[in-house]
């Protein structure tokens, strides 16, 4: 095994590409990243506190550990040290690897209705990742971002309760696992009292809210446009999946319609991005820019908004400098703008495929969510 220093951080393993084809899982002391359509053993692990990584044995074997210690303290290289006939221990690794897979499913996965992927069922994914997790406690000796077992666990009870009397055994094995281990951390909130109720007797009438949503949110592009004359102009544009927060939009390309149009003496972009829920898009930052015209505004729940446009000087642009204009080269942004360049057609096409890929053939770490959403498309 080779570290080599990065930043004042030793870092070992494969290269992983970024987000959002990086699958990553923080433990005590270390980061572990993966490529998603890689291999469980094709782990970059990145030593945040090496002193707190005490876990680390059960990777590399007592002895392994041992080395990686002293070799770290004794380093005569400052930014490299090889650790001979260290390896990471197959078994080990594939755990750590399902768990950040898991908790990619609930950041990236890419659902649409227009490409024909299957929204997760969002309590049954958080809580077999909150399982896993307790499982997996000795990775998870200090807090980090993704330990948070009760966090996971606690928004739940309402939707959890609708699977109490599911025909499919699985899940209702879940969601008692689910309700055990919030038992034993002492989750409380909405909905677990009667879901506690519920799991002791499932004949009881389940009156109770739910924040699964079935319906989908037509797709941008689709009908989209002015009631009355032809707009000034019209495109269409995609969301960059890291500007925006999980589990609201469409995933798929070209998403957005937009269109200008005069309202009175001046111009305004009208922006409608496709949403898929189940949260709501309200207050989602929205820029359109075309050369030196330029308007920022917010979208609705619903995904709409009307933006003001402003020429060069910062004035509202007029009618009939809109006509003009030259729209040929509009830009519509959904949320924020990365400060590198953001993901790319292929990197998300890329996402899909794996996607697709996990619906259509599940593999031994495939969450009861994915097999539940695959199982839903036929």
């Amino acid at each position: 095994m080779r570290l080599i220093a990065d930043s004042g951080l030793w870092v070992a393993g494969q290269e992983t590409e970024p987000p959002p084809l990086a699958a990553v899982l923080e433990v005590s002391g270390a980061v572990l990243s993966w490529t998603i359509d890689a291999a469980p053993e094709a782990v970059q692990i990145t030593l945040t506190d090496p002193a707190r990584a005490d876990w680390m044995w059960r990777l590399l074997g007592a002895e392994g550990h041992v080395a990686l210690a002293s070799a770290l303290e004794e380093a005569a290289d400052p930014h490299t040290v090889e650790l001979a006939g260290v390896d990471i221990a197959a078994a080990s690794i594939a755990s750590l690897h399902r768990l950040a897979v898991g908790h990619w499913l609930r950041r990236w996965w890419p659902a649409s209705r227009r490409d024909g992927i299957a929204g997760l069922d969002g309590a049954l994914l958080d809580v077999e990742v909150a399982v896993l997790t307790s499982y997996g406690q000795s990775f998870f000796t200090d807090d980090t971002l993704d330990s948070d077992v009760a966090g996971l666990l606690r928004p739940h009870a309402p939707a959890l309760i609708l699977h109490v009397r599911d025909d499919d055994a699985r899940t209702r094995n879940l969601v008692r696992a689910g309700a055990e281990l919030a038992d034993d951390l002492g989750v409380d909130g909405v909905g677990w009292p009667e879901l506690f109720a519920a799991l002791d007797d499932p004949s009881m009438v389940l009156d109770l809210p739910t924040e699964r949503r079935d319906d989908y949110a037509l797709a941008a592009g689709a009908g989209e446009g002015p009631q009355g004359a032809a707009p000034i102009a019209r495109g269409v544009a995609s969301v960059h999946w890291c500007g925006v927060p999980a589990r609201i939009f469409d995933a798929a390309e070209d998403t957005v319609d937009w269109y200008v149009e005069a309202t009175g003496s001046t111009a305004v972009a009208v922006v409608h991005a496709a949403v898929i829920g189940p949260d709501p898009a309200t207050g989602v930052e929205v820029r359109v820019l075309s050369g030196t015209i330029g308007g920022s505004g917010a979208l609705d729940a619903d995904g709409r908004t009307t933006v003001p446009l402003l020429d060069p000087q910062q004035r509202p642009l007029t009618e009939s400098a809109a006509w003009d204009h030259d729209w040929t080269n509009t830009s519509v942004i959904i949320g924020a703008q990365a400060s590198q360049a953001p993901e790319s057609r292929e990197t998300r096409e890329r996402v899909r495929r794996w996607a697709r890929a996990r619906l259509e053939r599940p593999a031994d770490d495939t969450y009861l969510a994915e097999i539940a959403a695959g199982e839903s498309s036929y």
